[in-house]
């Protein structure tokens, strides 16, 4: 099954365990990691322990674990040069006055922001860092980054693995996985239509 050129049951058979518990940790906490697919590989990486290739246990364990700490080395990367970013002067990258904001943001909505983020392509991956730079109160961030990883690896993959055993591969993976996809973005695309309407 090939997703964007890439065939994602192929992928995650080879790179197995480890590949798939690094690729959600780096989408999750490193700053480079926000092209990964995290949402279809949870979703393929499930039906295939449907298909009794993976162990349905040691696979939401390792994807939780993974999921978590990826949080948390983003919070603490964001933590660590947040400081550094306000003692630097205004440039045409960065501006003082968008740090401010995102620390109010977080004062006022970062448990909301990381659970809703976990579903959130390209945001999952920045907003933990966004939450170290704001220094968001580190009990709460640690408290809604494992609800937000337990509902997100334990919804995907069982999903996956619940269809495991009952659809047809070749049929109807590809369909599903794009539907996840689509999902991923909506809320982005709601956001960014009231922004634009609250703009107007």
């Amino acid at each position: 099954m090939e997703f964007f050129g890439i065939d994602l049951v192929s992928l995650i058979k080879t790179v197995g365990y480890t590949g798939l518990f690094a690729i959600v940790f780096a989408e999750t906490g490193l700053f480079l990691g926000f092209f990964l697919p995290g949402d279809s590989l949870l979703f393929v990486a499930g039906f295939l322990a449907g298909q009794h290739f993976f162990s349905l246990p040691v696979l939401i364990f390792g994807l939780f674990v993974s999921a978590v700490l990826g949080n948390i080395f983003g919070y603490e990367f964001g933590r660590r040069i947040g400081p550094k970013l306000f003692s630097r002067e205004d440039s045409l990258i960065f501006k003082k006055a968008h740090a401010r904001k995102a620390q109010v943001f977080y004062d006022n909505h970062g448990p909301k922001m990381i659970m809703l983020a976990r579903f959130m392509p390209i945001v999952r991956t920045f907003a933990p860092i966004v939450a170290g730079v704001a220094n968001m109160h580190y009990g709460t961030f640690f408290l809604y980054n494992l609800i937000g990883a337990l509902i997100w690896t334990i919804g995907l993959v069982l999903l996956g693995y619940s269809l495991g055993s009952v659809i047809d591969v070749d049929r109807y993976l590809l369909p599903i996985v794009l539907l996840i996809v689509f999902l991923s973005f909506l809320p982005g695309i709601i956001a960014y239509v009231r922004e634009k309407r609250r703009g107007a």
